[in-house]
């Protein structure tokens, strides 16, 4: 269910408190005021040199460790963001700030969203992807791009292409969404199916760049793409200049990076705290390493964020600039989704909401005023239904139970007939009388329930089981 109301329109205004912001808003201080031009954090003139500086021992500024991929290769600095901001007036949208105030009340202290699920393609990878293409010399655009994506950065670099009049093509693999897959191609691109999981849909279109010259367009590895994601930190300063937390979901780490690049060069105070799904948290064990290192078969339903190495670029940012990084389970996920939704009306995808299941998880940790990044809005409409429904039994609201009767006549109306008096709402029934499992006498039935909370789910529970009833499982939704 891509975000992409007016996708193909010029960027709009944005919303609320965002509406009045120019493209180029001016920075704020550490007290919330405007600040000169030439003010950075450390003393440093005004984008001057890497903002993110080496620890002692380590190497020089911009490098990094002696034969990785990125050795010897520049960072993104706070010029680089500001330039990008430039470069991306009149593309990208100037997304809304809107505030939460369920959030604000768990918290204690005012919670604002920062709406990047409402930005152009769905998501902050225009953005990136855009300041990345614009830089290319006239010789690399005749070449095209090429690009590998399971969703966002293909529909961010497929329209970035196209508004630049460059040629693209984007690997994606063979188990995308088809919402996804639709999206990328109406915004202009070559789409190739290949691979099971993206790591090996990188290497195609990797091989494809090498045999064809095509530049490749890393999906967070690279300064322009950090630089062009930083411009939301830049926004988020303008937008609410009393901020004291900024909170991001984190994959490969190029948004997270960007953030912290611009927020802490103008406002070393506000705290920037980094979100990974636990089942793919790369950035916990490469932060005690001090290096980047490659976890196993990552598992999360936030597909943004399943990244099994953090890239070289973003992780020397992090590891210098990021506060902190926290993990977020699948069930916190789906409750922060359902959250969105219901309460503030923002279709989200998981690792959007990433930064708001963090909140839920332990509000009273989190000094604010706060801004959550909602960095995508991209779901396909089958697993939000199935999120949905996790996120749902997760907080107490839907039950499935697999209990045994008697099989007789009038039995399954008298079990229903128990289930109305306790205020449970009965949304399936699944009745198996012949199965090999049953004895003569027996029935079987499945039943799907919406209920009010985890103590409303208890007595439903106590109370089939006080009327007779054997209940043989708890069903996964």
């Amino acid at each position: 269910m891509a975000a992409r109301l007016g996708d193909e329109d010029g960027p709009g205004s944005g919303s609320g408190p965002a509406s009045h912001l120019t493209s180029s808003p001016a920075p704020a201080s550490a007290a919330g005021g405007a600040v000169s031009e030439g003010s950075v954090s450390n003393s440093a003139s005004e984008g001057s040199g890497p903002v993110a500086p080496a620890p002692k021992g380590s190497a020089p500024k911009g490098s990094a460790p002696e034969g990785s991929a990125s050795a010897g290769a520049r960072t993104a600095t706070l010029d680089d963001v500001r330039s990008a901001q430039k470069t991306l007036s009149g593309i990208s949208r100037l997304t809304a700030l809107e505030g939460s105030r369920y959030l604000s009340g768990l918290v204690g202290s005012p919670v604002h969203f920062k709406c990047e699920n409402l930005q152009r393609t769905g998501s902050f990878k225009l953005r990136g992807g855009y300041v990345r293409i614009a830089g290319l010399s006239p010789e690399e655009r005749a070449a095209g791009v090429v690009a590998a994506s399971a969703g966002n950065h293909a529909q961010g670099v497929a329209l970035a292409a196209s508004l630049l009049g460059v040629r693209s093509t984007v690997f994606m693999p063979e188990g995308a969404p088809l919402p996804k897959i639709a999206a990328t191609r109406d915004y202009g691109a070559e789409v190739r199916l290949c691979g099971q999981i993206v790591d090996e849909t990188m290497r195609a279109a990797q091989e494809y760049a090498e045999r064809t010259g095509a530049v490749f367009i890393h999906p967070f590895d690279h300064p322009d793409i950090i630089a062009g994601q930083g411009t939301v930190g830049l926004e988020i300063l303008e937008q609410c200049p009393e901020v004291r937390t900024v909170v991001v979901g984190i994959g490969g780490g190029g948004l997270a990076a960007g953030i912290a690049v611009a927020v802490k060069a103008l406002r070393p105070d506000v705290r920037v705290v980094g979100v990974q799904a636990e089942g793919a948290a790369a950035y916990p064990p490469s932060l005690a390493a001090g290096r980047p290192v490659t976890i196993d078969a990552p598992v999360t339903m936030a597909d943004g964020i399943k990244v099994g190495r953090p890239g070289e670029v973003p992780f020397r940012i992090i590891e210098e600039l990021v506060d902190e990084v926290r993990t977020v389970t699948e069930d916190e996920l789906s409750s922060a989704l359902l959250l969105c939704l219901e309460r503030a009306k923002l279709v989200v995808e998981p690792a959007g909401a990433s930064p708001v299941a963090a909140l839920l998880s332990d509000p009273k940790s989190f000094e604010g005023p706060v801004v959550a990044v909602l960095s995508g809005g991209n779901v396909d409409p089958l697993l939000m239904q199935r999120i949905l429904r996790h996120g749902m039994a997760a907080a107490g609201r839907y039950l499935s139970l697999r209990l045994r009767l008697t099989d007789r006549p009038g039995a399954l109306a008298t079990l229903l007939g128990v289930l109305s008096t306790l205020d449970a709402n009965v949304l399936d029934v699944s009745h198996v009388r012949t199965n090999p499992r049953l004895g003569l006498s027996e029935a079987e039935v499945e039943l799907h329930l919406e209920t009010k909370g985890t103590d409303h789910c208890e007595d439903v529970r106590e109370a089939l089981r006080g009327a007779g009833y054997t209940v043989m499982a708890e069903v996964m939704v």
